[in-house]
């Protein structure tokens, strides 16, 4: 007999949930994990089965497709795509294919409607997503600017102080070459004209 919407919300009822934050750490919200979805899966299709299938990896970058059906030789009842990058977190690094089918599996599971009271993402997915955001935000400041490293290099090959640097750049200013900016929001021709003016002050001394 075919599954009904009530049939599907009472098994979803009984899923348990997670609370995941974003940016605003005070807001939650609830999302079901993969797990859950899974075994929301095993009691409506006990004889279901849960395909995957690796459809790309190349440059450390995979693609996967999970399939579920009804049973072994049953209908097709949902498809789910996943895409993982190897460098994208400090996770992925060394599970970016595990991930990557946990993340089709879970998203082929919300498709045939299991666990999606709140959102089609699971809640491993949402956690993976936002740790990637964090290592992101902590590798940006984190990182040195391109202009401070190129800076740096610029001051011990001519011998110069950042101070005399810090003094090109404001006289640079006052002639006209650049634009009244820091140091890191200066562009690459800009910050190429100061070195450059910056030189034959060098050279007049």
């Amino acid at each position: 007999m075919a599954l009904t919407y009530e049939d599907i919300a009472k098994v979803n009822a009984g899923l348990a949930q997670v609370e995941i934050k974003g940016k605003d750490k005070d807001k939650g919200k609830q999302y079901v994990t993969v797990a859950q979805r899974i075994k929301g899966f095993r009691q409506l299709y006990p004889e279901g089965m849960i395909e995957t299938e690796i459809k790309s990896l190349q440059d450390g970058v995979v693609v996967i497709v999970a399939r579920i059906y009804e049973h072994t030789c049953g209908n097709l009842l949902a498809t789910g795509t996943a895409c993982e990058e190897r460098q994208s977190s400090y996770i992925n690094r060394t599970s970016y294919i595990e991930n990557c089918e946990t993340s089709a599996v879970g998203r082929a599971l919300g498709f045939l409607g299991i666990g999606i009271d709140t959102d089609i993402a699971s809640a491993d997915e949402l956690a993976g997503a936002l740790q990637a955001q964090q290592e992101e935000k902590e590798r940006q400041l984190t990182e040195e600017p391109w202009q401070i490293k190129k800076l740096r290099g610029w001051c011990a090959a001519h011998n110069v102080s950042s101070t005399d640097a810090a003094m090109y750049k404001a006289v640079a200013v006052e002639a006209g070459v650049i634009p009244p900016k820091g140091w890191t929001e200066l562009t690459e021709r800009e910050f190429a004209s100061l070195l450059a003016f910056a030189e034959t002050q060098i050279k007049g001394r």
